[in-house]
């Protein structure tokens, strides 16, 4: 198996769990895209002038998340 960074792989799921015969499992969001999206909620709230674009919110948000990922490694 190879391992993968939890950069690249994600860091794993979010909300792992595990499928049993009478129920379908879902994979759910990776642990990067949950604590980006926390950390866009964050940023939305402090940009009040909204001089940033949409687009620029999100990369910045990925950016604390894969900040966020690499410090759980260290």
């Amino acid at each position: 198996m190879i391992e993968l960074s939890p950069i690249r792989d994600g860091g794993g799921r979010a909300f792992p769990a595990e499928a049993t015969n009478s129920t379908f499992a879902s994979h759910g969001m990776t642990l990067r895209d949950y604590f980006a999206a926390k950390a866009m909620q964050s940023l939305i709230l402090e940009v009040a002038d909204w001089k940033y674009m949409p687009n620029e919110i999100a990369n910045f948000a990925y950016a604390q998340a894969d900040a966020m990922l690499k410090a759980r490694t260290a």
